[in-house]
């Protein structure tokens, strides 16, 4: 019966570990990736060892089976805590919500305003980059300002310069040299 709960708990971490392993590769973090590849393969070896050399393995197998389901659900729990990486979010208007885009730039959010022709009258988009970790409360904002608003939200793979970037290297520079004061 121990072997049964170890393979269960071995489910557990190895498939949040392969979820993770999956996300840092596609996010060009490979050092990361690396070392959780080598702890998923080495749990995932260790555990079908298990899985194949009890008595009960027929069991054994759907606990292994049990543990992969459940180890998705709190692989793609961890990784929509962790939030990893920014989002983009393009928000179209009606009108021009000038109280609306003076808010967003009020909490730190950089918004860029494009003017557009629709089929029936003029519409307005705003381009919002943020972190992934700030897309709820960016959603929530928009939608007490603009609760018709039709929004898309993108993870962008690469980017350079911009508000969000310059505002990234000034907060590291403050930082740098508030601990030099120290």
């Amino acid at each position: 019966m121990k072997e049964i709960i170890l393979i269960l708990l071995l489910q557990l971490v190895y498939v949040p570990i392969f979820t993770l392993r999956t996300i840092f590769l596609v996010k060009n973090m490979s050092t990361t990736a690396a070392f959780l590849g080598f702890m998923e393969a080495l749990i995932y070896v260790f555990g079908l060892s298990l899985v194949f050399s009890g008595e009960r393995s027929t069991i054994a197998m759907f606990v292994y089976a049990a543990g992969f389901g459940a180890g998705i659900f709190i692989g793609g729990y961890i990784e929509r805590r962790l939030a990893i990486g920014y989002t983009t979010l393009l928000v179209n208007l009606m009108h021009k919500n000038q109280e609306l885009i003076d808010r967003l730039r009020n909490e730190g959010f950089g918004v860029t305003v494009f003017e557009g022709n629709g089929r029936d009258s003029k519409r307005y988009r705003l381009d919002i980059l943020t972190k992934r970790n700030r897309e709820d409360e960016l959603f929530a904002l928009i939608e007490v300002y603009e609760p018709k608003a039709f929004i898309v939200s993108y993870e962008p793979r690469k980017f350079k310069g911009g508000f969000l970037v310059n505002a990234m290297k000034k907060s590291t520079k403050d930082n740098k040299a508030s601990d030099s004061n120290k």
